[in-house]
């Protein structure tokens, strides 16, 4: 069970998560939207949307230095563990705070604005549950692991993690780790495997092309311009 746990289902995951995206390049670009709803309500768009976007990206950022890099790493460049699990604890907690904050007016709005409602898919339900699962269950893994608990995730879920990509296994890592970080995971992986088919996929859809596009000129209907007064559409021609 552990093998199938820890091993197959983050390959099952991941793989959907790259196919998946390729297939929905390749077949559905005109799909490849996040459907904004912008144009029926803006009031609660504008409060909940900064608040997720910011805090998901620092919560990403926080991911990238949890599980990305090594314990021995962070410590070569001074940083000691107490100093670590400080900004961890404080830098993730309003992270997390935020994000909640934030996807929970995007849900409430999304219920609530009649023809928000009507625009979201069955997959798009789908998709907030679990979105919703994991980053509560994050946020209360890294309260509980940094205050009241003594799991260093650093020393299990991290090396696990890193060994999906290395090849080098360690599913008893994760067999080991506390409930919560168990269900984390398995929901985290859940998340990339529905990733490709849901609104999710504009994170790959960055307009970085704004930045370097030529200007648009546009020009006046003057009629003083040119040599011909322009005729009316009543007017005898000849």
């Amino acid at each position: 069970m552990d093998t199938f746990l820890w091993v197959i289902v983050p390959y099952v995951c991941l793989t959907t998560f790259v196919v998946g995206h390729f297939w929905r390049y390749r077949y559905d670009k005109f799909g490849w939207t996040t459907r904004s709803s912008q144009l029926y309500e803006d009031r609660l768009l504008r409060l909940g949307s900064p608040l997720f976007h910011f805090g998901i990206l620092a919560v990403f950022l926080g991911h990238v230095m949890g599980l990305g890099v090594p314990k021995s790493w962070t410590e070569a460049v001074g940083i000691s563990e107490g100093l670590y699990h400080f900004m961890a604890v404080s830098v993730g907690a309003i992270a997390g705070v935020g994000t909640v904050v934030g996807m929970t007016i995007l849900i409430y709005r999304r219920r609530t604005v009649g023809p928000v409602f009507s625009a979201t898919t069955n997959m798009d339900k789908a998709m907030y549950a679990v979105l919703a699962t994991v980053i509560v269950l994050g946020l209360a893994n890294t309260i509980v692991a940094n205050v009241f608990g003594h799991y260093d995730y650093r020393e299990g879920v991290s090396v696990w993690f890193r060994g999906i990509f290395r090849f080098s296994l360690h599913p008893d890592l994760m067999a080991e780790a506390p409930l919560g970080f168990q269900l984390h995971g398995l929901s985290a992986m859940l998340l990339f495997a529905l990733w490709p088919f849901t609104r999710l996929m504009h994170v790959f859809s960055a307009p970085l092309g704004y930045l370097t596009r030529p200007y648009i000129v546009y020009r006046s209907r003057d009629e003083q311009l040119g040599t011909h007064r322009p005729r009316r559409g009543w007017d005898r021609v000849g």
